[in-house]
């Protein structure tokens, strides 16, 4: 049964990977683009590398939306991790075409790119850290779901999606676009909205969380939030 979720999962991936590839140049309307290339390469060695640092447990857990899941917070999971990204490929692609904006200096690519890098290796070090790392937010009883306090979690209480908002922030930049940023930032909003919502559900249920929180004060960035 395992076996079969993990498949599951690396086949979602994979279809959700060539998805984000076929919007982002159908919407540029040509293949021509070496900032799009780059930006599918970099997801790609992202994605296979989150794969390969987790167990199959977790592989498995994050193949489906476990009971107890929120109906709100699936929402926000997939707005998060489908709409928001399919978006800014989706935009970025048409000022390519269009030419809406000049092209942006190179040195903000490159910061892009960076802000991409950096914030993958965040999350998959919180992945690496956090065998409970579910695409969704619930208590997982089933596999004795406890507090993580290593690795990132000793720094912010959601390292998982501080990484994120790097990522989303620098894929804008990486492929040339500043009206990107537009769905960028509402992406963002929503990210900001689902840590808000999983915070809360943690204090409330899980065991040992509220004095988590009191030790890791901040939720994303220390010393701000």
């Amino acid at each position: 049964m395992e076996t079969g979720k993990v498949l599951i999962y690396i086949v979602k991936t994979v279809l959700s990977t060539i998805a984000m590839a076929v919007i982002l140049f159908a919407s540029a309307g040509t293949p021509d683009w070496a900032a799009g290339w780059a930006y599918v390469g970099l997801v790609s060695i992202g994605t296979v590398a989150s794969m390969l640092i987790v167990d199959t447990e977790l592989l498995a857990e994050r193949s489906q939306v476990g009971q107890g899941a929120q109906t709100i917070d699936v929402v926000l999971a997939v707005t998060m991790a489908r709409v928001g990204p399919a978006a800014i490929a989706a935009v970025a692609g048409l000022d390519l075409r269009f030419g809406w904006m000049p092209e942006i200096p190179r040195v903000l690519s490159a910061a892009g790119m960076l802000g991409m890098i950096l914030g993958y290796a965040i999350g998959m070090w919180a992945m690496a850290s956090n065998k409970f790392f579910s695409g969704v937010v619930r208590i997982q009883s089933e596999r004795g779901h406890e507090v993580v306090t290593g690795g990132p979690y000793a720094i912010v209480r959601h390292p998982g999606y501080a990484g994120t908002i790097l990522a989303v922030l620098g894929t804008p930049l990486m492929l040339g676009s500043m009206w990107a940023l537009i769905p960028a930032a509402a992406t963002i909003g929503v990210i900001i909205a689902r840590t808000a919502l999983e915070d809360r559900t943690l204090m409330q249920c899980l065991s040992g969380y509220k004095a988590y929180a009191r030790c890791v004060r901040c939720r994303l960035l220390p010393g701000v939030w």
